[in-house]
């Protein structure tokens, strides 16, 4: 890989897979084709250029900062045009990822467990799910509901024993379906038994588990990095005069990945739980396990765009692929098992990187820039946008390769339901929940539904900052009323993006706290649990949940879906109008579909001729001439 310099044209720059990656995202945000852009006069010009280009709001110091991260990348752009689609189980499976705390209490205490999630197993099947995640169940303090892990080989005892989770996993497996864990291996709780011993003494053999800094004689942090759940992220622990660093709350103590023994002694424990007979782990934010060594100040620019200080020297370290594929040699090679890893802030060439089934790291991440319309973040009140959604996605279709393979989602643990962001008064909530089924079932990719999702369950009702239970959010409003705002000012900003909107209990039935206890919620459930249920949607013909329900089957009976190719299908006509609507066409062998969606809220004039195309599936129950809200129709061609 050339060395990146400031006198490099931008041309040759976006050669290295981070840069292109770059360039993608700010070319993206202003609605620029990159491939046009790459042709232009201004990508002949040098780096360095950009500072006028910019009226110096990107200086030098912040030109030079970009190159030395650029140059951290010692890869080339993974190109695989030639390659054949592998096919593996999880790359046909419709996931469907389970937050114990929140799916079904079997015990009365308020929290969902894990005899919940064994008394639900025959609805996922009958849904059509092909295998199971869940969400942290291992012994936990609960800072940040079981993302702190303090003990790696037991179950949170909330959720159950040992004894439990293997009659799950037989069960599951009973059933023909497969279980994957969530593994947060970036950090521990600082309850943990490595993080007690650590900070007894510097001498400790279990003190470089963790980051530490010697503190400079100031009482202040090594350096400005923020956590991502606000404040420093450093602790200061008087008897060893000494900073720990822990990039998300106080109680979650980063690991020291640098640490060799360390590494070893998290590569025994994946091993014993995929000995017991798991079929593989979503990865939480692994992408962060490698940092800079140097721990540098944050690029101020940096900070004053994303509002976090610190994330570019650990977001996609120089170490990553070495430790992930070391991590893969000595766990799962060999194994028919499937790694997920959650990668915020990659882009489409990293990502490919972290996946490539020829560079034996991970089998596919999760990229999250389809969730908010970019500029706008999570916390952020406004209208989400399925144009600017799918678009993002298309470009993924597109350009992923056949070395690789995309995650479908639209919803998870830590978001907002999609049917709330698209639609905050309600009017297309059904309509909205079936279009995102049909983009992740017929896309291709590996479909991950989240628990509710499939009943169009909506954001939760929540009155006060008492109702939440989201760190994250608690941190938030804290911090934004310290700076001035009034405590309804800071609440209304939490609630955009409080991850406990996706927290709230399943809604199973119209009985007293939606058949998801017979106690006392941990978290309040929605007040809509009496019209959006599983019980009622599954007598419905036209519901949500039978729609998926359809759509899943239909991926299942036609490998077009899975393995086919994805091709866009454009108007002949000149209409502004068109762009509202998307057409692709899958094809595999001598089967072809074709699928239509009208991306907003108005009536569209369709531009399909579909007088030799048989309806298959539609999220409408008549047919109309104009595709109306949402609409979604997917049509096999009759040869």
């Amino acid at each position: 890989m050339e060395k990146i310099t400031l006198e490099t044209s931008l041309s040759e720059a976006m050669k290295n897979p981070m840069a292109k990656d770059l360039f993608d995202a700010i070319t993206s945000l202003f609605d620029i084709d990159i491939n046009k852009f790459r042709k232009s006069k201004v990508a002949k010009l040098k780096v360095k250029s950009i500072k006028g280009l910019t009226a110096g709001v990107i200086d030098k110091k912040t030109l030079e900062y970009a190159c030395d991260l650029l140059n951290s990348e010692k890869n080339s752009i993974v190109d695989d045009r030639s390659a054949k689609i592998e096919e593996k189980w999880w790359k046909e499976a419709v996931f469907y990822q389970i937050y114990p705390r929140s799916f079904k209490d079997s015990d009365g205490d308020g929290v969902g467990d894990i005899r919940g999630i064994i008394e639900k197993l025959d609805y996922l099947k009958e849904l059509g799910v092909d295998c199971i995640w869940c969400s942290p169940m291992y012994k936990s303090p609960n800072d940040d509901n079981g993302y702190d892990i303090s003990d790696y080989y037991e179950i949170m005892s909330e959720f159950g024993t040992m004894a439990d989770f293997d009659e799950l996993l037989d069960e599951v497996h009973k059933r023909g379906m497969k279980l994957i864990m969530d593994l947060v291996i970036n950090h521990t709780s600082d309850e943990h038994e490595w993080f007690e011993q650590a900070k007894q003494s510097k001498d400790n053999k279990y003190h470089d588990y963790y980051i530490w800094k010697d503190d400079d004689g100031t009482k202040t942090p090594p350096n400005d990095w923020q956590s991502l759940f606000k404040g420093s992220a450093w602790n200061y622990y008087e008897n060893l005069d000494q900073w720990a660093l822990h990039l998300f709350s106080k109680k979650q103590m980063d690991l020291n990945w640098e640490n060799p023994k360390m590494r070893q002694d998290i590569y025994k424990m994946i091993n014993w739980w995929l000995n017991k007979g798991i079929d593989g782990f979503r990865m939480d934010v692994i992408n962060f396990i490698s940092k800079w060594q140097n721990f540098p100040n944050s690029v101020p620019l940096v900070q004053h765009i994303f509002g976090f200080s610190g994330t570019e020297w650990y977001f996609y370290g120089p170490r990553l692929h070495e430790f992930l594929h070391e991590l893969n040699m000595q766990a799962f090679k060999g194994r028919d098992c499937v790694s997920v890893g959650e990668c915020g802030g990659l882009g489409l060439e990293t990502s490919k990187l972290l996946t490539a089934d020829n560079r034996n790291e991970l089998s596919m991440v999760f990229n999250f820039d389809h969730l908010d319309n970019l500029p706008h973040g999570r916390y952020d009140d406004y209208h989400y946008d399925f144009r600017i959604a799918i678009k993002h996605l298309v470009k993924w279709q597109m350009n992923y390769g056949n070395r690789c393979w995309p995650t479908l989602f639209f919803e998870n643990h830590d978001n907002p339901r999609i049917t709330s962001k698209a639609d905050k008064y309600f009017a297309f909530r059904d309509e909205i929940s079936k279009l995102c089924a049909t983009v992740q079932l017929t896309f291709r990719g590996a479909p991950f539904i989240y628990q509710g999702q499939e009943i169009a369950m909506a954001n939760g009702d929540f009155n006060s900052v008492e109702d939440l239970r989201d760190v994250e959010a608690i941190n938030m409003f804290v911090e934004l009323v310290e700076k001035g705002k009034t405590p309804q000012q800071a609440f209304e900003k939490v609630m955009c993006g409080t991850r406990d909107h996706a927290r709230t209990p399943m809604q199973w039935d119209d009985s007293k706290n939606a058949g998801f206890t017979d106690g006392t919620p941990w978290i309040k459930v929605n007040k809509d649990s009496f019209v959006y249920n599983v019980k009622d949607q599954l007598t419905r013909e036209d519901s949500p949940l039978n729609y998926y329900k359809k759509l899943i089957k239909l991926r299942k009976e036609n490998k077009a879906f899975i393995y086919g190719t994805f091709e866009l299908i454009k108007s002949n006509r000149i209409d502004v109008q068109d762009s509202d609507i998307l057409c692709f066409e899958r094809e595999l062998n001598d089967e072809k579909f074709i699928v239509e969606i009208n991306m907003v809220r108005r009536t569209r004039k369709r531009f399909l001729e579909i007088e030799n195309l048989e309806l298959v599936a539609s999220s409408y129950d008549y047919p109309a001439k104009t595709l109306r809200p949402y609409e979604c129709n997917i049509y096999k061609v009759v040869h």
